[in-house]
């Protein structure tokens, strides 16, 4: 189990037994005595769902992320959202379905300010001492600006078991390499190497690495290790042979059917809907400047496909694909509404429906800018050798579009990550935190 999903983990059995307890001393202060098994029995049932609803509702505010622990700043707001978010369901729950409707009202009112005082402590004070031991010394072997961001973020952030004391050029001789890390690991106590073992850089002196092990010391890929922490791929670190050896051309059929009857079932849930604003829509944009309401994008799609892709108009002229600036004047005043609302983008449900798209997958690229972007950019193809979809794990972690190459290439980096791990429970994390960002109206 990875550093993160290992915190995580804990994050969650944490807050749920919390939430109970919470619940107990809610009751004790109710009724003015330790409660009775008759009392525990007829309370704890309502609010188990309730529990695991406030769960749900942490994941999508982000409280189980990788950095809820090290920007403490923020966790009070977070939490205090969260908890806003949760008490309107709640409220929901206790006053408006009959089930739930056993249960005192004045409990919940109680739980509630309890639930946020205990799971506020815990993730400021309590869960930092589960972390407390001591770090492991470290030696990265990796050269490039994703090898930088390794050691920055490792060396700069407490939340890690180990720290890097030096860094190697993997380009050195491996027989040198292999001995400043034996003489190290024995002098300076080094325990943990990450590297690409793989490299073939490395093979002269493989018998020199395995007696390492004996020595205490342990290997952990860079690959694996930067993904397990920046959730996106090293470019600068790839090999062609990274690419063959894990990116599938195609994933379980069992995946590709359940993601179909999720993207026609929630598309046509959400589509059917959307038809309300179409009128609307149409008298603002003809009432601005009285041209088309819509617009057809020839955009990239699976295997290099060209698929047409209907939007409503929010731009003066057609844009070709090029990037757009902070107060560009080709946006129309109606077209900035739309796309700060995303209501600009109802009319693609209807290519979810026909199969041209996907609700969760890569974004597609305007042809005329994803021909540039390949020639510009190694391996950038291979994003579309999946379904593209309206929202991604790009969407979900860049604040904003890419408006330059150098973007785009981290949005590449965040691409290859999904396109590596895609399965139906990473689809509906990527789902969940798209909501949260519509909600939220960040990165709009």
């Amino acid at each position: 189990m990875s550093i993160y999903k290992r915190e995580a983990f804990i994050l969650v059995i944490g807050d749920i037994l919390l939430f109970a307890l919470a619940l107990w001393a809610a009751l004790a202060i109710r009724f003015g005595e330790i409660p009775s098994r008759r009392v525990l029995d007829l309370n704890f049932p309502a609010f188990i769902p309730l529990f695991f609803l406030w769960a749900a509702i942490f994941f999508i505010a982000g409280l189980y992320g990788k950095h809820t622990l090290v920007f403490k700043s923020k966790l009070f707001s977070l939490l205090l959202k969260a908890q806003i978010i949760g008490s309107v369901l709640a409220v929901f729950f206790f006053y408006f379905i009959r089930y739930f409707a056993i249960t005192p009202k004045r409990i919940l009112f109680l739980y509630l300010a309890i639930s946020f005082g205990l799971v506020f402590c815990w993730r400021v004070y309590g869960v930092p001492l589960l972390g407390f031991r001591k770090k492991q010394k470290a030696i990265l072997v990796a050269s490039g600006e994703e090898a930088q961001e390794l050691w920055d973020e490792v060396n700069g952030n407490p939340r890690y078991a180990f720290h890097f004391v030096a860094r190697m050029d993997p380009s050195s001789d491996a027989h040198r390499i292999a001995e400043d890390v034996g003489r190290r690991a024995a002098e300076e106590g080094v325990a943990i190497v990450v590297a690409d073992m793989k490299n073939r850089a490395f093979e002269p002196a493989a018998s020199q690495f395995y007696q390492l092990i004996f020595s205490g010391v342990r290997f952990l890929d860079v690959h694996t290790l930067y993904e397990d922490i920046f959730d996106r791929v090293p470019l600068s670190l790839l090999r062609d042979r990274w690419f063959v050896e894990n990116i599938p051309p195609s994933a379980h059929s069992a995946y590709d059917l359940l993601k179909r009857i999720m993207d026609i079932t929630v598309a046509l849930i959400i589509g059917i809907p959307s038809l309300v604003f179409y009128p609307f829509v149409w008298c603002a944009i003809k009432g601005e400047d009285g041209g088309p309401v819509f617009i057809v994008q020839e955009r990239i799609g699976r295997g290099g496909k060209i698929v047409r892709i209907p939007k409503f108009r929010t731009m003066n002229v057609n844009d070709g694909g090029e990037w757009l600036s902070p107060g560009d004047r080709r946006l129309t005043q109606v077209g900035y509404f739309l796309r700060k609302l995303r209501i600009d983008e109802f009319p693609q449900l209807w290519s979810v429906i026909r199969g041209d798209l996907s609700l969760i997958g890569p974004r597609p690229d305007i042809r005329d800018l994803g021909k540039t972007l390949e020639a510009q950019i190694p391996h950038y193809a291979i994003r579309n050798i999946i379904q593209p979809g309206l929202s991604g794990w790009a969407q979900i972690k860049q604040d904003l579009p890419p408006q330059s190459v150098e973007a785009t290439k981290v949005r590449l980096s965040y691409d290859l990550y999904y396109i590596k791990n895609r399965s139906f429970a990473l689809d509906l994390e990527i789902a969940a935190k798209t909501i949260r960002t519509l909600l939220s109206r960040s990165g709009m």
